[in-house]
């Protein structure tokens, strides 16, 4: 059987980390055995669509690279759907339901077990799955690898078909699985509880169940799971950051899977060619941003220098020519793109003027005066420091904070080189109050 996975979101706001990951591992368990990898809009819930956001997610996944192989949208679908909802009526699975909206959940659920209506034979309004009494329902979890089940007695009669001719997830879902061949099923762990209800509907349509796995959820350094109120979870803040693709694909595939070999430097590719279901935890992860932050310092080091300045022009108003020439310093000290101004404005505004020991900032003026060259520089404040008795080491932290106005930079020399004689000679006598 070829293996046919999906990433099969809502479009209702911004995607988040939720949505890469659970795309990123759908993608790798079909790509990995050479299978298709589907694409597909739900948009039955109208009430939340947003339109943006089916661009927005498609950009995602072709900004990390996960092109799929065929797309759906399930507002195209409707028949589909209607005719799926009828036919669980005719045999009798299904019912017609006129009770008010107030009596249904968000989720599509009845508040009660047992829906009224569903002895009352109507032949119009919103359709109804008839739950079985006294059964025991089960599937074998595909990420935790055991058997999951339910007594039918404690299952909703939950929605199939709105009056308005929308499907629930749950009837739609099942549908879309069945009409394109779908293999495996990943999803988030909160749609456990739903399970039953597709596995009934798969069985009373007559399909074939699909391999179903339930992610982890993914939890906030504070506790309980990430959500947007524990900050922003959405991709494209993370991109606005300065984060890389790259990095932070690598850091969400392994908020959940980890390699036999507690690897953990994974390219797209090397995800795919390294997958095994069999790697996914069964413990709930941890977002910790540090971890983020030295992926992306992996990769910033890894990216050659003319591609980081096409990365950092996004972050930057310096020209390409600026951004070039100070890259070599600043690189390894990059956690983030949108760290580079922070890092380099000294270079294009001279700093206040930071009062030091006026005797070593004299010694150095006349010292780069005759000759601006650091090797004569380090030789002559050796000689100066061992007749003055000060350390060399606050000989140059003078000098770095009266050149920067930072206490920690890259070399201080490699900087005097860039700015040039004249301005760090300016910046010198600027210190030590001769301008």
């Amino acid at each position: 059987m070829k293996v046919r996975t999906r990433f099969a979101p809502s479009p209702t706001g911004q995607p988040h980390i939720g949505h890469l990951r659970t795309a990123a591992y759908a993608f790798a368990l079909a790509k990995h055995s050479d299978g298709d990898f589907i694409f597909r809009i739900e948009d039955t819930d109208q009430k939340r669509y947003v339109p943006e956001a089916v661009t927005s997610l498609k950009n995602m996944l072709t900004t990390f690279n996960m092109n799929w192989d065929e797309y759906y949208v399930q507002s195209e679908r409707l028949d589909l759907y209607r005719a799926a909802a009828e036919e669980l009526v005719a045999t009798g699975h299904a019912f017609y339901c006129n009770c008010p909206g107030k009596n249904a959940k968000k989720d599509g659920y009845s508040q009660i077990l047992r829906d009224p209506c569903r002895e009352k034979k109507l032949t119009v309004g919103a359709i109804k799955l008839k739950v079985p009494d006294g059964e025991k329902i089960s599937f074998r979890d595909l990420v935790f690898q055991k058997e999951i089940s339910w007594n039918t007695d404690k299952v909703f009669d939950a929605t199939l078909l709105k009056s308005d001719g929308f499907p629930t997830y749950h009837l739609a879902a099942a549908v879309d699985d069945h009409e394109t061949n779908i293999s495996h099923v990943l999803r988030g762990y909160d749609w456990m509880s739903s399970t039953p209800i597709h596995l009934l509907v798969y069985r009373y349509l007559g399909y074939e169940t699909p391999e179903i796995g339930h992610l982890t959820d993914v939890q906030s350094p504070e506790g309980g799971k990430l959500s947007k109120r524990k900050g922003s979870t959405s991709i494209s803040s993370f991109l606005d950051h300065g984060y890389l693709p790259a990095a932070l694909l690598n850091f969400i595939i392994l908020l959940g899977w980890a390699p036999k070999d507690n690897r953990e430097m994974f390219t797209l590719d090397e995800f795919v060619e390294n997958f095994n279901e069999n790697g996914f935890q069964k413990a709930n992860p941890v977002f910790h941003t540090e971890k983020l932050d030295w992926f992306n310092q992996q990769y910033i080091r890894k990216t050659a220098d003319t591609k980081l300045v096409k990365m950092l022009a996004k972050f930057t108003d310096k020209t390409g020519a600026e951004i070039t020439k100070l890259i070599p310093l600043v690189k390894d000290r990059l956690v983030t793109l949108k760290d580079f101004d922070a890092l380099t404005n000294y270079f294009f505004t001279a700093p206040a003027p930071v009062p030091g020991n006026a005797a070593i900032i004299s010694h150095a003026i006349s010292v780069l005066e005759k000759n601006f060259d650091g090797k004569f520089l380090e030789e002559q404040s050796r000689a100066f420091c061992a007749q003055k008795n000060i350390k060399v080491g606050d000989y140059f932290m003078t000098l770095r904070q009266a050149v920067t106005g930072q206490t920690a930079t890259p070399p201080l020399w490699d900087i005097m080189k860039i700015l040039g004689k004249e301005e760090t000679i300016s910046r010198l006598q600027s210190a030590h109050g001769q301008k």
